[in-house]
Protein backbone atom coordinates (compact mmCIF):
# COMPACT_ATOMS: atom_id res chain seq x y z
CA UNK A 1 0.00 0.00 0.00
CA UNK A 2 2.44 2.80 0.88
CA UNK A 3 6.52 2.71 0.49
CA UNK A 4 8.89 5.71 1.28
CA UNK A 5 10.59 6.87 -1.47
CA UNK A 6 13.57 10.12 -2.09
CA UNK A 7 12.31 13.03 -4.21
CA UNK A 8 12.84 16.07 -5.69
CA UNK A 9 10.23 18.01 -7.74
CA UNK A 10 11.57 17.73 -11.58
CA UNK A 11 10.01 19.86 -14.01
CA UNK A 12 7.98 16.77 -15.73
CA UNK A 13 6.53 15.94 -12.32
CA UNK A 14 5.56 19.81 -11.66
CA UNK A 15 4.23 20.09 -14.52
CA UNK A 16 2.06 17.17 -14.93
CA UNK A 17 -0.74 18.15 -12.86
CA UNK A 18 -1.45 21.40 -15.14
CA UNK A 19 -1.44 19.37 -17.69
CA UNK A 20 -4.03 17.23 -17.14
CA UNK A 21 -6.21 20.15 -15.79
CA UNK A 22 -6.15 21.90 -18.88
CA UNK A 23 -10.06 21.51 -19.57
CA UNK A 24 -12.49 20.47 -16.88
CA UNK A 25 -13.95 17.99 -19.53
CA UNK A 26 -10.21 16.20 -20.52
CA UNK A 27 -10.01 12.91 -18.79
CA UNK A 28 -6.47 11.62 -20.38
CA UNK A 29 -3.97 11.70 -18.13
CA UNK A 30 -0.65 13.88 -18.67
CA UNK A 31 2.15 12.24 -21.42
CA UNK A 32 3.98 8.66 -20.27
CA UNK A 33 0.84 7.50 -18.88
CA UNK A 34 -2.66 5.48 -19.72
CA UNK A 35 -5.30 3.89 -18.74
CA UNK A 36 -4.98 0.28 -17.94
CA UNK A 37 -8.56 0.14 -19.18
CA UNK A 38 -7.14 1.24 -22.99
CA UNK A 39 -3.80 -1.53 -22.84
CA UNK A 40 -5.36 -4.43 -20.71
CA UNK A 41 -9.14 -4.24 -20.65
CA UNK A 42 -9.48 -8.09 -19.01
CA UNK A 43 -7.76 -6.82 -16.07
CA UNK A 44 -10.76 -6.38 -13.09
CA UNK A 45 -10.56 -3.10 -11.66
CA UNK A 46 -11.74 -2.58 -8.17
CA UNK A 47 -10.07 0.89 -7.09
CA UNK A 48 -11.07 0.96 -3.55
CA UNK A 49 -9.83 4.42 -2.39
CA UNK A 50 -12.03 6.03 -5.15
CA UNK A 51 -15.03 4.21 -2.67
CA UNK A 52 -15.28 4.33 0.78
CA UNK A 53 -14.46 0.90 1.62
CA UNK A 54 -10.72 1.19 2.32
CA UNK A 55 -9.23 1.52 5.79
CA UNK A 56 -10.26 5.53 5.95
CA UNK A 57 -13.39 4.74 5.72
CA UNK A 58 -14.01 6.90 2.72
CA UNK A 59 -13.77 8.03 -0.59
CA UNK A 60 -9.87 9.76 -0.61
CA UNK A 61 -9.24 12.94 -2.03
CA UNK A 62 -7.88 13.00 -5.33
CA UNK A 63 -9.93 10.11 -6.83
CA UNK A 64 -12.70 11.52 -8.96
CA UNK A 65 -13.19 8.26 -10.83
CA UNK A 66 -12.94 4.52 -10.07
CA UNK A 67 -9.87 3.85 -13.09
CA UNK A 68 -6.51 2.67 -13.05
CA UNK A 69 -3.84 5.02 -14.22
CA UNK A 70 -0.13 4.04 -14.92
CA UNK A 71 2.92 4.79 -16.67
CA UNK A 72 3.00 2.92 -20.09
CA UNK A 73 5.58 0.46 -19.99
CA UNK A 74 3.54 -0.25 -16.32
CA UNK A 75 0.83 -1.01 -17.86
CA UNK A 76 2.09 -3.04 -20.59
CA UNK A 77 4.12 -5.42 -17.93
CA UNK A 78 0.79 -5.71 -15.97
CA UNK A 79 -0.65 -6.72 -19.23
CA UNK A 80 2.71 -9.14 -19.78
CA UNK A 81 1.36 -10.30 -16.02
CA UNK A 82 -2.34 -10.99 -17.06
CA UNK A 83 -1.15 -12.89 -19.76
CA UNK A 84 0.60 -15.34 -17.45
CA UNK A 85 -2.18 -15.93 -14.78
CA UNK A 86 -5.23 -16.31 -17.70
CA UNK A 87 -2.91 -19.32 -19.20
CA UNK A 88 -3.02 -20.89 -16.00
CA UNK A 89 -6.72 -20.05 -15.43
CA UNK A 90 -6.64 -16.72 -13.65
CA UNK A 91 -7.40 -13.20 -14.09
CA UNK A 92 -5.43 -10.23 -12.25
CA UNK A 93 -7.25 -7.68 -10.42
CA UNK A 94 -6.11 -4.11 -9.03
CA UNK A 95 -6.71 -2.27 -6.44
CA UNK A 96 -4.40 0.67 -6.64
CA UNK A 97 -2.44 2.06 -9.34
CA UNK A 98 -1.04 5.43 -10.02
CA UNK A 99 -1.85 7.90 -6.77
CA UNK A 100 -1.86 11.47 -6.54
CA UNK A 101 0.79 13.48 -3.78
CA UNK A 102 -2.89 15.12 -2.89
CA UNK A 103 -3.91 11.24 -1.41
CA UNK A 104 -1.08 10.48 0.13
CA UNK A 105 -1.05 13.46 2.44
CA UNK A 106 -4.57 12.55 2.95
CA UNK A 107 -3.66 9.29 4.15
CA UNK A 108 -1.09 11.09 6.61
CA UNK A 109 -3.75 13.04 7.89
CA UNK A 110 -6.17 10.67 9.01
CA UNK A 111 -3.29 8.71 10.43
CA UNK A 112 -2.82 11.55 12.63
CA UNK A 113 -6.52 11.88 13.24
CA UNK A 114 -9.19 10.05 15.76
CA UNK A 115 -11.46 8.16 13.11
CA UNK A 116 -10.92 5.02 13.52
CA UNK A 117 -14.24 3.69 11.80
CA UNK A 118 -12.59 1.47 9.51
CA UNK A 119 -10.19 -0.12 12.32
CA UNK A 120 -12.35 -3.42 12.82
CA UNK A 121 -11.35 -5.11 9.17
CA UNK A 122 -8.26 -3.45 8.27
CA UNK A 123 -5.90 -3.34 11.25
CA UNK A 124 -8.01 -4.72 14.07
CA UNK A 125 -4.32 -5.78 15.85
CA UNK A 126 -2.04 -2.98 15.34
CA UNK A 127 -2.85 0.58 17.62
CA UNK A 128 -3.34 3.40 14.75
CA UNK A 129 -0.41 5.46 16.68
CA UNK A 130 2.28 2.47 15.25
CA UNK A 131 0.78 2.95 11.74
CA UNK A 132 3.75 5.18 10.79
CA UNK A 133 6.47 3.26 12.58
CA UNK A 134 4.91 -0.30 11.57
CA UNK A 135 5.27 1.38 7.54
CA UNK A 136 1.84 1.02 6.53
CA UNK A 137 1.46 4.71 6.45
CA UNK A 138 4.30 7.04 4.55
CA UNK A 139 4.46 10.58 4.33
CA UNK A 140 5.44 9.86 0.34
CA UNK A 141 4.42 6.46 -2.33
CA UNK A 142 6.00 4.78 -4.47
CA UNK A 143 2.39 4.48 -5.97
CA UNK A 144 2.84 8.11 -6.95
CA UNK A 145 5.24 7.63 -9.76
CA UNK A 146 2.84 6.01 -11.36
CA UNK A 147 4.65 2.63 -12.23
CA UNK A 148 3.19 0.99 -8.88
CA UNK A 149 0.28 -1.58 -8.57
CA UNK A 150 -1.69 -3.35 -5.57
CA UNK A 151 -3.01 -6.50 -7.43
CA UNK A 152 -4.62 -9.72 -6.76
CA UNK A 153 -5.54 -12.84 -8.01
CA UNK A 154 -9.02 -13.71 -9.06
CA UNK A 155 -10.54 -16.86 -11.17
CA UNK A 156 -11.17 -16.44 -14.68
CA UNK A 157 -14.46 -15.85 -14.75
CA UNK A 158 -14.38 -12.67 -12.48
CA UNK A 159 -15.96 -9.85 -14.43
CA UNK A 160 -16.21 -7.25 -11.53
CA UNK A 161 -15.79 -7.32 -7.93
CA UNK A 162 -18.21 -8.02 -5.80
CA UNK A 163 -19.69 -4.80 -4.11
CA UNK A 164 -19.40 -3.79 -0.53
CA UNK A 165 -23.03 -2.67 0.96
CA UNK A 166 -22.75 0.74 3.31
CA UNK A 167 -23.14 -0.11 6.45
CA UNK A 168 -22.00 -4.62 6.46
CA UNK A 169 -20.36 -5.65 9.10
CA UNK A 170 -16.92 -5.41 9.32
CA UNK A 171 -15.11 -8.85 9.11
CA UNK A 172 -11.28 -9.00 10.24
CA UNK A 173 -9.26 -8.88 6.74
CA UNK A 174 -6.88 -12.49 8.58
CA UNK A 175 -9.81 -13.94 8.83
CA UNK A 176 -10.51 -17.62 7.55
CA UNK A 177 -11.34 -17.40 3.47
CA UNK A 178 -15.04 -17.39 2.92
CA UNK A 179 -15.94 -15.31 6.37
CA UNK A 180 -14.16 -12.37 5.44
CA UNK A 181 -14.90 -9.59 2.96
CA UNK A 182 -15.38 -11.83 -0.35
CA UNK A 183 -13.53 -9.24 -2.98
CA UNK A 184 -13.67 -12.12 -6.06
CA UNK A 185 -10.27 -12.82 -5.31
CA UNK A 186 -8.82 -16.67 -4.62
CA UNK A 187 -7.35 -17.26 -1.04
CA UNK A 188 -4.56 -14.83 -0.34
CA UNK A 189 -4.46 -15.05 3.24
CA UNK A 190 -5.80 -11.79 3.85
CA UNK A 191 -8.40 -9.23 2.48
CA UNK A 192 -6.38 -6.00 0.70
CA UNK A 193 -4.66 -3.74 2.73
CA UNK A 194 -4.38 -5.54 5.60
CA UNK A 195 -2.41 -4.43 7.94
CA UNK A 196 -1.28 -7.11 9.31
CA UNK A 197 1.77 -9.63 10.25
CA UNK A 198 -0.33 -12.28 7.71
CA UNK A 199 -0.15 -9.70 4.96
CA UNK A 200 3.69 -10.22 4.48
CA UNK A 201 5.21 -12.49 1.83
CA UNK A 202 6.90 -14.57 3.91
CA UNK A 203 4.21 -15.03 6.50
CA UNK A 204 2.36 -18.61 7.80
CA UNK A 205 -0.54 -18.82 5.65
CA UNK A 206 -2.99 -21.69 4.51
CA UNK A 207 -1.16 -23.79 2.07
CA UNK A 208 -3.86 -23.07 -0.90
CA UNK A 209 -2.83 -19.01 0.30
CA UNK A 210 0.90 -19.84 -0.24
CA UNK A 211 0.24 -21.19 -3.25
CA UNK A 212 -1.52 -18.37 -4.86
CA UNK A 213 0.43 -15.71 -3.51
CA UNK A 214 3.32 -17.89 -5.40
CA UNK A 215 1.51 -17.68 -8.79
CA UNK A 216 0.84 -14.17 -8.53
CA UNK A 217 4.18 -13.09 -7.45
CA UNK A 218 5.86 -15.22 -10.27
CA UNK A 219 3.96 -13.62 -12.93
CA UNK A 220 4.31 -10.63 -11.73
CA UNK A 221 7.79 -10.92 -11.45
CA UNK A 222 8.52 -12.31 -14.27
CA UNK A 223 6.66 -8.92 -16.30
CA UNK A 224 9.51 -6.69 -14.58
CA UNK A 225 7.87 -6.34 -11.39
CA UNK A 226 9.13 -6.09 -7.70
CA UNK A 227 7.38 -7.14 -4.76
CA UNK A 228 7.20 -5.48 -1.48
CA UNK A 229 7.98 -7.74 1.83
CA UNK A 230 4.87 -5.94 3.99
CA UNK A 231 2.48 -6.39 1.16
CA UNK A 232 1.94 -9.49 -0.62
CA UNK A 233 -0.41 -7.32 -3.03
CA UNK A 234 2.11 -4.80 -3.96
CA UNK A 235 4.59 -4.51 -6.57
CA UNK A 236 6.73 -2.07 -8.33
CA UNK A 237 8.14 -1.87 -11.89
CA UNK A 238 12.01 -2.48 -11.69
CA UNK A 239 12.55 -0.06 -14.53
CA UNK A 240 10.21 2.69 -13.31
CA UNK A 241 10.39 5.51 -16.05
CA UNK A 242 9.44 8.21 -13.36
CA UNK A 243 11.69 9.31 -10.60
CA UNK A 244 9.40 12.22 -9.05
CA UNK A 245 6.22 12.15 -7.76
CA UNK A 246 2.57 13.23 -9.43
CA UNK A 247 -0.59 14.68 -8.27
CA UNK A 248 -3.00 15.35 -11.11
CA UNK A 249 -6.43 13.74 -10.27
CA UNK A 250 -7.61 10.26 -11.07
CA UNK A 251 -10.21 11.07 -13.50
Amino acid sequence: MVRVIAASCLLLACAAPLAAEKGSNDMAPPAGFVHLADVAPDIVQDMRYATAHNFTGAVVPGYEAGTCILSEPAAKALAAAQAAVRAQGYTLIVWECYRPVTAVQAFVAWAKGPDESAKAEFYPRVPKDELFERGYIASRSRHSLGSTVDVGLAPLGLRAAPPFAAGSQQVDCTAPYGERFLDGTVDLGTGYDCFDDKAHTDADVSPAAATNRAILGAAMIAAGFAPYREEWWHFSLKDEPFDTPFDFPVR
